[in-house]
């Protein structure tokens, strides 16, 4: 036997109007979920206070010794402190751009103290900087085992030119990448606003 359904026009449109409603709540609270982020970027501001902390330390320690300190392990130390900051100035980027990229736009109202880079990097310059930090560290990672070279094996040195070497170009793979990218996104919008000229109506 075989029961005939018949549904109205009302009872889709009701349907309708409910999967609507449905899509909305979900597409909220997938959109809210962004701010399940905020508190990893809260434990990042308190690892750039240990990194305070460290930098305290160690300069602490240097200053009184200065004067009787051999040359090399005054570079040693000066370099380290700078590695310090430079991994602070990875996490300041990587907090600020990042919490900007995916989870909302910082509303300062004083604009003489806003960063000149904030809101204008995106997903992809973050990678770039994020890489041009990483082959700073690196470098100045490289130039302390240089001089302290007596107490690394050629085999060691080698190990390090070659990790320096692969963030180097895969920061310049990355950059090529992105700007491949671009311009391609470039070329296609010209060619979109080539062909909706080209559609247009002449004028008469």
């Amino acid at each position: 036997m075989v029961y005939a359904i018949s549904i109205s026009t009302s009872d889709i449109h009701l349907l309708t109007k409910h999967m609507k409603s449905l899509e909305h709540i979900l597409e909220n609270w997938l959109f809210s979920s962004r701010w399940l982020l905020a508190p990893f970027y809260g434990g990042l501001v308190l690892t750039i206070f240990v990194l305070l902390i460290k930098f305290a330390q160690e300069l602490f320690v240097f200053v009184p010794t200065i004067l009787e300190a051999d040359l090399k392990i005054v570079m040693l130390k000066i370099l380290l402190l700078i590695d310090i900051t430079l991994l602070a100035n990875l996490l300041l980027i990587i907090i600020f751009a990042g919490y900007e990229t995916f989870i909302s736009k910082i509303d300062h109202t004083h604009d003489d103290d806003r960063l000149s880079w904030m809101g204008t990097v995106d997903f992809s310059g973050l990678k770039i900087k994020l890489f041009g930090s990483i082959v700073a560290i690196s470098g100045i990672e490289l130039l302390k085992a240089f001089l302290l070279f007596d107490k690394y094996t050629n085999n060691q040195l080698m190990w390090l030119v070659i990790i320096h070497l692969t963030f180097v170009i895969s920061g310049l793979l990355f950059t090529y990448m992105d700007k491949v990218t671009a311009q391609t996104k470039k070329m296609e919008s010209e060619s979109n606003n080539i062909n909706q000229n080209n559609h247009r109506p002449d004028p008469k």
